[in-house]
């Protein structure tokens, strides 16, 4: 309701998104997002607003009867975190259990997604697959945005699609890592102090503001208050305290690929063994069949 007497006021006024923007000295982003409800602007700027279009003291009444603090919670939780994630300058993870979304290989992805709810529908999961990595393309190109993960040592120890698989997912782990702004730390098993339940993503926007970001079973929990992003930030920052440095954490993921490699090596000696044994089996059954006579063609 706030956003839309903002967006009402900066019409009336005859102004653009642009053109209220400059006048405010903000990007456009900024006034975009106040009036589609997904920004708390401060008490400040609500004045600027109120002034520039003329609305007496309507915005700040209006703004004083708004909830802030509470967090978004409704079915399409997960466009809502997409559309964020298109702009932001800034994501900082944490991960456990599985490999984090922006840094999934192609192979990852759809073995991740053909053991969900979309199992045996192979358009669908294709589909899923290129959804996710589309995602991922202003991140891992060079100088997007500041990308810093916090991998629990679970997310490349859990094996998902087999071991060629993972060797796939580690030998892509290693390559973006590379990026200026990718920055992969290790969180190993035995030191972990700082405990976090879930997974955890933190935002930060063009314009400044940070927002806290999560998942419980069917939907998504996004929340921009001030103390709440301030309680997890630190959180975040004593757990990357307690990680493998950038370097140790590599040569741990490179550790993880050569014993996958050794896996996949032994997985397809075993398939060929158990292959030839099969086909060992089948002459045998062959030879060791009962004979049948050859019938005898009569005389003329």
């Amino acid at each position: 309701m706030f956003g839309e007497e903002v967006r009402y006021a900066r019409e009336s006024a005859g102004y653009t998104q642009e053109e209220m923007g400059k006048l405010l000295h903000r990007d456009r982003t900024v006034v975009s997002r106040t009036e589609g409800g997904k920004r708390k602007p401060s008490i400040e700027e609500v004045e600027e607003i109120e002034r520039l279009l003329n609305t007496g003291d309507l915005l700040k009444r209006l703004y004083g009867r708004v909830d802030w603090s509470a967090s978004i919670e409704h079915p399409d939780w997960f466009q809502e975190y997409v559309d964020l994630e298109a702009i932001v300058v800034g994501v900082r993870v944490y991960q456990d259990g599985v490999m984090y979304g922006l840094l999934q290989c192609w192979q990852y992805a759809r073995a991740l997604f053909a053991t969900g709810d979309t199992a045996g529908n192979s358009e669908e999961i294709e589909e899923l697959t290129r959804a996710r990595l589309s995602r991922q393309s202003r991140f891992l190109a060079p100088d997007g945005p500041l990308l810093l993960v916090i991998l629990d040592e679970s997310a490349i120890r859990r094996v998902v699609g087999g071991p060629g698989v993972m060797r796939c997912q580690m030998e892509h782990l290693l390559r973006v890592a590379q990026l200026r702004n990718v920055v992969i730390h290790v969180m190993p098993f035995s030191n972990q102090r700082t405990l976090i339940n879930t997974a955890m993503v933190l935002l930060e926007l063009p314009d400044g503001q940070r927002l806290v970001y999560s998942e419980s079973l069917d939907r998504g929990h996004l929340s921009d208050d001030s103390a709440n992003v301030a309680r997890h930030q630190r959180r975040y920052d004593r757990l990357r305290g307690e990680c493998l440095s950038e370097c140790d954490s590599l040569r741990l993921i490179a550790e993880a690929l050569e014993g996958f490699r050794d896996d996949e090596q032994r997985a397809r000696r075993s398939r060929l063994a158990e292959e030839q044994l099969q086909r060992q089996q089948r002459r045998q059954l062959h030879r060791g069949g009962p004979r049948v006579p050859a019938r005898r063609r009569p005389s003329a």
